[in-house]
């Protein structure tokens, strides 16, 4: 007996599915991979946009304490700007009736402190006033030495009132200094 099976067809449906099998198998594993590589795009995007978020949200936490640095920065005088520090102590004297006059600007000697050599002149309270809102300007000052003395050239004529001349010669160190 002879089969009557025919052996071509049977060969070209191996060979077609063989050609099935590898082309499914060859685009399964190219879907894989760009699945993997999408996948690496999109964790490193979001990293992105993580730190992008973060850079946002530092920029506007700067930006919401910019008044508070800056009025932070006003208790420090800067090495490159010690003239208005000396302007402000300097414009405190005539709200109380005193004269000053900045005798010497030295660094120390660690470069950490400016020191300030001061003479001032008024009447008593004039001066204890000065000396007053020194200690409490917003800046953080050191008294080095205070001398007070009465002048001996006699009475000063203030708004009518007849009161003795006293000067003070003061050295202060400020501590809020930035080199």
């Amino acid at each position: 007996m002879k089969s009557n099976f025919p052996k071509i067809p049977l060969f070209l449906s191996i060979m077609f599915f063989i050609v099935s099998l590898s082309a499914f198998l060859f685009l399964h594993k190219t879907i894989n991979n760009s699945n993997a590589e999408s996948q690496s795009k999109e964790t490193e995007w979001k990293s992105e946009a993580l730190r992008r978020d973060a850079i946002k949200a530092l920029d506007n936490s700067i930006k919401m304490i910019e008044g508070d640095r800056m009025q932070l920065e006003t208790h420090f005088a800067q090495s490159s700007n010690a003239v208005p520090f000396l302007d402000a102590i300097e414009a405190l004297a005539p709200k109380v009736g005193a004269k000053t006059q900045v005798t010497s600007v030295d660094i120390a000697k660690d470069g950490s402190a400016l020191v300030v050599g001061m003479t001032a002149s008024g009447t008593f309270s004039s001066l204890y006033k000065f000396l007053t809102l020194l200690e409490n300007s917003p800046y953080e000052l050191e008294f080095m030495t205070v001398d007070m003395h009465r002048q001996s050239s006699g009475e000063v004529v203030s708004k009518g009132v007849r009161a003795s001349g006293w000067s003070v010669t003061l050295k202060m160190k400020l501590l809020s200094f930035v080199n």
